[in-house]
C-alpha cells in the first residue's frame, strides 16, 4: 500500500488509501490513467511538498471538527500540483521526476501534451482525512 507522510506543526500526517474520502476527477474532461497510488508515489518521490493552511465554509465530513462550537470557517491543509495529459490520458505531472528539466510550454510545443489540470490535496488538520480534486485549467 502506497502512502505519503508529512509533518505540519507538531503533528504527523499519513495519506493512504484508507483515509482518502474521495477523488474528484474533472467532470467534463476527466484524466484517464491517474489513480490514488500514482499520486501518493509522486508525492513520496518529490522533495518539495509543502502544505498551506486554507479555510472552508464547511467542516470535515469525517470528524466534523469545529462544528459544535459553531465556527464559520474550518481549517484544512492544502497542496497543489499540475497534471498534464494528451488526448485525455495522463502523461506527466509537475511533481514527477520526468518533469524536472522541462515545462508545460515545452511539452505543448513538442506536442507531448495538450491539456493541463490542477490537483488539490485537501487534508483535515484534526483527523487527517483527505480528498483530491482534479480540475481542468484553461490552456
Amino acid at each position: 500500500m502506497k502512502s505519503f507522510k508529512f509533518t505540519y506543526g507538531d503533528k504527523q500526517y499519513e495519506l493512504t488509501d484508507n483515509n482518502c474520502s474521495y477523488i474528484l476527477n474533472d467532470e467534463e474532461q476527466p484524466v484517464e490513467g491517474i489513480e490514488l497510488a500514482k499520486i501518493l508515489e509522486m508525492l513520496e518521490q518529490h522533495e518539495d511538498v509543502y502544505f498551506d493552511v486554507e479555510y472552508y465554509d464547511e467542516p470535515c465530513q469525517n470528524c466534523l471538527a469545529g462544528k459544535g462550537s459553531k465556527n464559520k470557517h474550518f481549517k484544512f491543509l492544502e497542496y497543489h500540483f499540475y497534471i498534464f495529459s494528451k488526448k485525455g490520458r495522463y502523461v506527466v505531472s509537475s511533481i514527477s521526476k520526468d518533469y524536472a528539466d522541462t515545462s508545460f510550454n515545452k511539452l505543448l510545443k513538442q506536442r507531448l501534451v495538450d491539456n493541463s489540470y490542477i490537483a488539490s490535496l485537501i487534508v483535515c488538520v484534526e483527523c487527517g482525512e483527505y480528498s483530491i480534486e482534479i480540475e481542468q485549467c484553461e490552456v
